[in-house]
């Protein structure tokens, strides 16, 4: 159904939303500004301590960084949550640096004319003669510790895996050839901090190989979902964890004792409002859903499929999204017995996916038509199992009354009662037979609903579904 709202009222909510964004690329500009200033007195203070020049400092330690502790732009916000070192700070900027104000990493480009080539100890990449320098594990390394190999060996742990940077999807060593030392590596900040660092707004992760998973939302309101009570009850315990796990898990120390996150399973026909459902729960709770591409992970080659799931999983850690697996059979279905090397593997991908549902601190729902498609070994690891059953005569009633524009006219030959009593169809039915008649309507250059037009529609819905009324 679609959700009434005023042309003004939205149009007053697009200028709001451009106001706050250009606000927050205003304090995060100013911000940002005071960063670079200080990062560009780190670097010639390196150049100068490297080359044994004058320098008013005797380590780049000595330059503290700009105070924003006042400050409420995004940047400051993640600067004062995150408690950052002098070293994941100067690392974060570094990272920025080729996005925001290439030309400060220049002086990069000095050559040593003892051998005719680039300094060794400065790292970084150059893509072709005029290419810009592009930063790696190396050159943070330069920048901070120098010759010092105690340091150096310290910066390493700003890269390992159980690091917020690598756990939190913010900064990275990305490996250009298969097997490079990973302080040849180039030192990449994502795509969702940069545009929050920098518009003030995250940007959802692009929907590719790389990460099969689609960002999806609803323009619907609760009121506008149609479900049996029993199931809107149900969906009650989701939004109680949502509002509350964490403070279960931290403040009341539960987290030793319970699994990370809530896992559940909606199982129920087609057209039921399960995929819709996990859209209102992101809305009402302010959290991203995500809808993962079963196409684009599940593959024939041996440890693909896990890797692309791991995909979804790494990037999703710790963001409080809604990961949404519609038809999981294909996906999390039940284990074979094994009878040669392909069921082997076959079962080693479910058993890795039951580990990273396990451990995902996220929301996790998988959406199935039969529950009983599922491996058994998932069903036990739900917080809970949501049945979306087919609609009853008044919650049918109810999705037609809903469903029409309001600029429709129904006949008066139309018993909507009696179609809703006698053509048992789900929601997303429903939707689809009122789609067809109002585009009827339309095409004869009339307003108004035929019966002739909605039987149509119910007959074709059928036929879809293999059955004959």
């Amino acid at each position: 159904m679609v959700l009434r709202m005023d042309q003004a009222a939205l149009d007053a909510g697009s200028i709001a939303r451009g106001m706050v964004m250009q606000d927050g690329i205003a304090k995060n500009a100013a911000d940002l500004e005071q960063e670079l200033a200080w990062f560009a007195g780190l670097l010639d203070a390196r150049f100068k301590l490297h080359f044994d020049q004058d320098c008013a400092v005797s380590s780049v330690f000595d330059l503290a960084p700009p105070n924003l502790s006042k400050s409420r732009s995004e940047y400051a916000r993640f600067l004062a949550h995150y408690q950052l070192t002098f070293a994941e700070r100067a690392a974060v900027v570094l990272a920025l640096i080729p996005h925001i104000r290439p030309r400060l990493l220049d002086p990069f480009f000095t050559r040593n004319e003892t051998f005719g080539r680039k300094f060794t100890e400065f790292g970084g990449h150059c893509d072709g003669s005029d290419g810009d320098f592009l930063p790696t594990g190396e050159t943070l390394a330069f920048l901070l510790a120098g010759d010092d190999l105690k340091l150096r060996f310290t910066l390493q742990t700003l890269f390992h895996p159980q690091h917020f940077f690598a756990q939190h999807n913010i900064l990275r060593l990305e490996r250009r050839s298969p097997d490079p030392a990973s302080s040849k590596a180039l030192l990449r900040i994502s795509e969702e901090h940069l545009s929050l660092f920098t518009t003030g707004q995250p940007r959802h992760p692009t929907f590719s190989v790389d990460f099969p998973a689609q960002h999806i939302e609803t323009r619907l309101d609760w009121s506008d979902l149609v479900l049996h009570p029993g199931t809107l009850s149900q969906l009650e315990e989701i939004s109680t964890w949502i509002e509350h796990g964490d403070t279960l898990m931290n403040d009341w120390g539960m987290a030793p004792k319970l699994r990370p996150g809530y896992r559940s399973l909606f199982h129920g026909p087609p057209g039921t409002g399960k995929t819709i459902t996990a859209c209102l729960l992101g809305n009402a709770t302010g959290r991203n859903v995500y809808k993962v591409d079963l196409s684009l992970v599940i593959s024939k080659y041996i440890g693909e499929t896990e890797k692309n799931l791991a995909k979804v999983f790494d990037q999703a850690q710790h963001k409080g999204w809604i990961l949404l697996f519609d038809e999981a059979d294909a996906l999390f279905g039940k284990r074979s017995e094994t009878r040669d090397a392909h069921d082997r593997f076959a079962n080693q991908e479910v058993s890795f996916l039951l580990q990273r549902i396990e451990t995902f601190d996220g929301i996790a729902i998988l959406a199935s038509n039969l529950r009983e498609n599922l491996d058994d070994a998932f069903a036990r690891r739900f917080e809970s199992v949501i049945y979306f059953p087919m609609p009853r005569p008044e919650e049918r009633l109810k999705l037609w009354r809903q469903g029409f524009p309001e600029k429709a006219v129904l006949s008066d030959s139309l018993d909507i009662e009696k179609v809703a009593r006698e053509h048992e169809l789900s929601g997303g039915s429903v939707m689809n037979v009122i789609r067809y008649a109002t585009l009827q309507a339309l095409k004869d250059g009339a307003r108004l609903i035929e019966p002739e037009d909605v039987l149509q529609g119910i007959r074709r819905e059928y036929a879809k579904e293999g059955r004959v009324r």
